[in-house]
């Protein structure tokens, strides 16, 4: 019976996001005009991976009740593949990145908002989608990780994805610089190259630190539910 909570609640959280994709694609701003589009943002970046990784959460519950108790070895080799991808996503990029994006912002913004999101996309970004951008992140994969045990790849495996995905973004952003000439940041703009290296480098250790949190929260959570009361271990 707890599987059809987890499912309205994942359909919801797609939703969400689908909704939030949606409006901030809609808006027209300047930045949106020039080279990279919305793709040169990582939260625009996160939003996909997360919209993608709830739709794989869902696509994989109702394979789940559709493969319920039918015997088809075929049927359940499959949902076994899609529940890999589904656990690889959440601990790869999923957590990790979205975990990144609510924390580095808000830092960012409490600090010097102007740094990271000037007053001026207040005319184009309302309140809500703002926090559907760069807070209900956290609250929602949280949940996910709560409701659904997840299967962490080898750490060996899983730090050279991440690794691999925050050195593709540093260079995707600066390949953006050497061909418009601005920074996707403004706060890249004031600090000289050596503090944007050790700003670069910070981020990638950032986001290996932030695929081993999620593999020990996710260890945490069902090894803790999962080991007997110690009245029962006699």
């Amino acid at each position: 019976m707890a599987l059809v909570p987890c499912q309205v609640l994942r359909v919801a959280i797609l939703l969400s996001y689908c909704s939030i994709l949606c409006n901030y694609k809609a808006i027209e701003m300047p930045s949106h005009q020039t080279y990279g589009g919305s793709w040169k943002f990582l939260t625009f970046i996160d939003l996909v991976i997360q919209a993608v990784f709830f739709g794989i959460c869902v696509l994989t519950d109702l394979s789940s009740l559709l493969t319920r108790g039918s015997g088809n070895q075929e049927q359940e080799r499959q949902l076994k593949k899609l529940t890999s991808l589904r656990d690889w996503m959440l601990a790869v990029l999923a957590f990790p990145v979205g975990v990144f994006v609510v924390a580095v912002f808000w830092t960012i913004y409490a600090y010097d908002r102007e740094m990271i999101y000037p007053k001026l996309l207040d005319n184009f970004i309302p309140g809500w989608l703002n926090h559907g951008m760069h807070t209900t992140v956290l609250p929602f994969i949280l949940i996910e990780m709560r409701t659904s045990h997840h299967q962490y790849p080898s750490r060996s495996s899983g730090l050279a994805a991440i690794c691999t995905f925050s050195v593709g973004y540093i260079l995707w952003v600066c390949w953006v610089h050497r061909v418009t000439g601005m920074w996707v940041y403004p706060f890249l703009e004031h600090i000289g190259s050596g503090a944007r290296i050790i700003f670069f480098g910070s981020t990638t250790i950032l986001m290996n630190f932030l695929y081993l949190l999620g593999e020990v929260l996710n260890s945490y959570i069902w090894d803790t539910q999962r080991k007997p009361p110690s009245w029962q271990d006699t």
